[in-house]
């Protein structure tokens, strides 16, 4: 196993800081950003962040309406918002062409719109639904949005991760959960995907001067836990029987914060393929310490083979690879 250098920097930042702190000295004048899902919870934060320092910000969603509405309520009626739904490639095909067509380069691409812990559904061929949206669909828009990107001025692509990728590694074996489905072994999986795909991105895009990294928010209450009984965050102790949120969670400008550092900080200049938490790059996981399963990042979600291998993979289902 060959795993990326993983090292705090240290940033200056901390797990409280905010998108709009990472953005103080930055200007975003000029630049293009686009954020899947960037009209809800860390995703709308994320825009907001970005608009205010000055970056063109596109939100493609699967409910256009409903993103213009939310956007128009937070004061952000500029962003521009199309369709996409990241579950159909077509619609994922059709974005893409909509905006190459316009001729724009493209500086920033967030990969932000997840789902968790889902009850079992199929897509497409049969594809387990949290590995389609969160990984493949994002797989396919980055690939075919690679024109834009390799036009931009020093691009990153920033794919959200999570401390669900501790659970399950890629099962290459059996990656759409044919012999029986588990939401938290599926999620795990899924994030793991993400920060594997960032891995091999940047491999693969720091040659053209595009850089990728893979991001941990922290534990946020968003609408990503839509699909979880009440009854199962208490159990997790994410919340009490009164509703009151768990103190180690972030509020949703602070987890928008480490995605936002990972996209634009000039302290990740000549970086890339790293997995980041708390506004800085984490450190491995320490096996057996009291932070091994809240903290750091386990070797299996950046192996470099397992990168490559998922890479692969990911070109066989979906038929799109801007590197063939």
């Amino acid at each position: 196993m060959t795993i990326t250098a993983q090292h705090v920097l240290p940033s200056g930042f901390t797990a409280r800081s905010t998108a709009t702190d990472v953005l103080q000295e930055i200007d975003l004048t000029g630049k293009t950003a686009i954020v899947t899902g960037g009209y809800s919870g860390l995703g709308i934060e994320t825009v907001a962040a970005l608009a205010a320092a000055g970056a063109t910000v596109i939100v493609p969603a699967r409910r256009p309406e409903v993103a213009q509405a939310a956007l128009t309520a937070r004061g952000l009626a500029d962003v521009e918002v199309d369709t996409l739904d990241l579950a159909d490639l077509d619609s994922v095909r059709a974005f893409a062409e909509k905006f190459l067509a316009t001729g724009r380069s493209l500086d920033i691409l967030i990969n932000n719109a997840a789902i968790m812990a889902s009850p079992e559904v199929r897509v497409r061929a049969g594809w387990e639904s949290q590995f389609a949206t969160n990984h493949l669909g994002h797989y396919v828009l980055t690939n075919l949005l690679w024109p834009a990107l390799v036009a931009g001025d020093g691009a990153r692509v920033v794919a959200l991760s999570s401390t669900g990728h501790k659970l399950s590694g890629i099962r290459f074996d059996d990656p759409q959960f044919t012999t029986g489905y588990d939401k938290w072994l599926a999620y795990g999986q899924a994030k793991t995907a993400d920060s594997l795909f960032a891995v091999q991105l940047d491999a693969l895009g720091a040659e053209h001067g595009v850089r990728a990294f893979a991001a941990h928010p922290g534990g946020i209450m968003t609408e990503l836990q839509r699909h979880l009984p009440r009854e199962e965050m208490i159990a997790a102790g994410w919340m009490t029987e009164d509703g009151v949120v768990n103190a180690l969670f972030k509020s949703p400008e602070q987890g928008a914060a480490t995605s936002t550092w990972a996209a634009t900080s000039p302290q990740l200049a000549g970086m890339g393929g790293v997995y980041c938490e708390d506004c800085d790059i984490a450190e491995p996981t320490v096996p057996g310490s009291a932070t091994a399963r809240v903290a750091g990042v386990n070797p299996h979600a950046i192996d470099r083979d397992d990168a490559a291998r998922l890479w692969a993979l990911s070109a066989e289902l979906t038929g799109v690879n801007a590197f063939a």
